[in-house]
């Protein structure tokens, strides 16, 4: 798995400390330092050269603002996500062409939403620096060679199953399960929660639908209602209504209707 190497910035060491914690839930990302001043993350970053920065506006003397502003001109940029205690803070941190914001105290789900941005952001980045590599070796060679060209669209391949997450860390009363996301059978939302169905049990997750399905590799699952999403997989049996709707069985058992708005999924068993 590629990771995404990330440096925190932030004058306050509670608010580094709290930062990292979360950020442990997050397999495909690698803290790889840490610096308590604006001055000092300038230099961390011309020298580390990290993909993602967590960067603190409010820092006495050099403020998140002007580490940005001394970096201008840089050959390799990394993304930058500002960490705030004021909301007006926001309309100046996308001026400044940061990926997001986040306010502090950081709430969970709002990390979850901007590291999906920071995978999407990565993938394509990568995307177009291997499509300029391929292009490069075939406009160089008259006869490019299978081996290479494969070469770069396996690692294209590879890295954007990273964008997926492979598990799914679900808190209840102080407890963390961790689910693997190749067993979850399907999912139905009920208002902001999802109910995660795998195997007899059923785990409730706090989060939406749209934001459930950038998660999820959409090869495996596939929305098949406007509240429902299920693992292809897991599909037994297709019996098609006669009103144009569909119903989906499971391996388990469980019967689910496939709205006429997602009657292409059928078509994936056909």
């Amino acid at each position: 798995m590629t990771k995404i190497r990330a440096l925190l910035v932030d004058d306050e060491p509670l608010a580094i400390r709290g930062l990292k914690i979360r950020l442990q839930a997050f397999e495909d990302l690698e803290v790889i330092g840490t610096c308590a001043n604006g001055r000092e993350a300038v230099k961390d970053i011309k020298a580390q050269k990290p993909d993602l920065v967590f960067l603190d506006i409010q820092m006495p003397g050099f403020d998140g603002f002007s580490v940005l502003k001394s970096l201008v001109g840089e050959a390799e940029l990394p993304l930058v996500i500002f960490v705030t205690a004021y909301d007006e803070y926001a309309l100046e941190a996308f001026k400044a062409h940061a990926l997001d914001y986040l306010l502090k105290p950081v709430d969970e789900d709002r990390l979850m939403e901007a590291m999906m941005r920071v995978r999407e952001s990565i993938s394509k980045r990568t995307a177009i620096e291997q499509n300029s590599r391929l292009v490069t070796l075939i406009e160089n060679m008259e006869n490019p060679p299978v081996d290479a060209l494969t070469a770069i669209l396996e690692e294209t391949t590879d890295f954007k199953d990273d964008r997926f997450d492979p598990h799914l860390r679900i808190k209840d009363r102080g407890h963390i399960t961790i689910v693997d996301v190749a067993d979850v059978e399907y999912i139905d939302a009920a208002g902001d929660y999802m109910c995660i169905h795998v195997g007899q049990r059923t785990h409730i997750l706090r989060e939406t639908m749209k934001t459930m399905q950038k998660r999820l590799d959409p090869k495996v699952f596939q929305r098949i209602h406007r509240s429902s999403i299920i693992n292809l997989d897991k599909v037994k049996e297709v019996r098609p209504h006669s009103n144009g709707e569909c119903f989906l069985t499971l391996m388990n058992g469980t019967e689910l209707k496939v709205s006429r708005s997602y009657k292409d999924v059928v078509g994936r068993f056909m």
